[in-house]
């Protein structure tokens, strides 16, 4: 089956994809400089929350900033193309296997050998994170919740916890986010089918509305940092579920009023600038939080990176095999390895920011997901480009 057709990203990325490593490398100095220069900016925004009897579970700044960042993928998905790419079971199973029956738990293996294992002396075995209280979860101080103590900071209850811990279920929510962003450049620039690429986006999308929550909620039990599912379920309905609905509705409204040429070459073009831009000062303040830690042992970052980055090539290695086992063609098996691959950092980053914490470790950890996503998938990008010779 051949795959719709779909507006292709530009042969070249914009200024601001093509350097997002150095954009966000601008974002963790400046949000560490305005850390230190004014500490009150990002505690306010902080404190600017949805709050469920009592406990803060929505953070306003970043549900705002996550909806920009959404919105526009989500404003490109045609649903009648995820009808038709049913037909084409082959590439829809793979990406929905990797994703989301390999993926999360290679994810959670990995992690937990290096930061828990391998790596927990040099993080610090005794070093501990103060998290948010999960929604709903009462106790009193010195009470125990899971691997945490319940703790009280600056008038606040808090969940005290080994710091690996927290940066263990970052990357938890890193590996329960597959990408629908970046992969439609990734896709493009290896020469794969775009038309494939934006249906599995959507299928992707769809699909976290329900597994998000059920296997996020089942590794955070596993990893000791329970998270009550009610929780995870808001997470994915304000950051993923909303953008879907708003983007679908204004998708039909303006198709009907200006047409597809208008909405292709003048919308979606303008709302690039827009999803980094919100990307970008959500990174501001998580740094401006974090500058402190990262001061101190800016070894931290190496650490949460290499089981990330080993995870990232793991599953892409195993993505390009499979999908050359069953005979998927090169145009579709370089977009399914690449989804695979890389990793919806902005609903990774948005939900640890709402269950931990801004200050949170699993912020942190997120965050450097971002600072190795484009260098790594654009070494994967020319991977692909090389092997196309072995696919028929």
């Amino acid at each position: 089956m051949e795959f719709p057709a779909c507006p292709n990203p530009k042969s070249t990325m914009s200024l601001f994809e093509r350097y997002l490593t150095l954009w966000v490398a601008l974002c963790m100095i400046g949000g560490i400089l305005l850390g230190r220069l004014a500490p009150s900016v990002a505690t306010t925004l902080d404190g600017m929350t949805l709050d469920v009897n009592g406990a803060p579970v929505v953070s306003i700044p970043i549900a705002i900033c996550l909806f920009f960042m959404m919105y526009p993928i989500m404003v490109k998905i045609d649903f009648g193309e995820v009808v038709q790419a049913g037909k084409s079971t082959k590439p829809v199973l793979l990406t929905l296997i990797v994703n989301w029956a390999i993926k999360p738990f290679t994810m959670y293996g990995i992690a937990l050998l290096f930061l828990g294992g391998l790596f927990n002396g040099l993080i610090g075995a005794d070093a501990v994170d103060l998290v948010k209280l999960p929604l709903g979860v009462e106790g009193a101080v010195g009470d125990t919740y899971a691997a945490g103590t319940i703790v009280e900071s600056n008038g606040v209850r808090m969940l005290e916890v080994p710091l690996w811990r927290s940066f263990l279920a970052g990357c938890i929510l890193l590996g329960i986010a597959p990408c629908t962003a970046m992969v439609l450049v990734w896709g493009y620039r290896a020469r794969g089918n775009d038309g494939h690429t934006l249906v599995m986006v959507a299928i992707n999308s769809l699909a976290m509305l329900v597994l998000f929550g059920l296997i996020g909620g089942f590794l955070l039990d596993v990893g000791q940092l329970p998270v009550p599912w009610q929780a995870l379920l808001l997470s994915i309905s304000v950051y993923v579920a909303l953008p879907l609905v708003c983007g679908y509705a204004s998708r039909k409204l303006i198709l009907r009023a200006k047409g597809e040429t208008w909405f292709k070459e003048q919308f979606l073009h303008r709302l690039t600038p827009v999803t980094i831009a919100a990307l970008l000062l959500t990174l501001v303040l998580l740094f401006s939080f974090k500058g402190d830690v990262i001061l101190a042992n800016p070894l931290m970052i190496l650490w949460i990176a290499i089981p990330l980055t080993i995870q990232t090539v793991l599953i892409f290695g195993v993505t390009f095999g499979l999908a050359r086992l069953i005979g998927l063609n090169y145009r579709d098996a370089a977009p399914t390895a690449l989804i695979g691959a890389s990793n919806h950092f902005e609903v990774a980053i948005a939900t640890a920011v709402m269950l931990f914490g801004l200050s949170s470790g699993a912020a942190l950890a997120t965050v450097v997901g971002v600072l190795i996503e484009v260098p790594l998938m654009l070494l994967l990008v020319r991977v692909c480009l090389r092997s196309e010779r072995y696919f028929s």
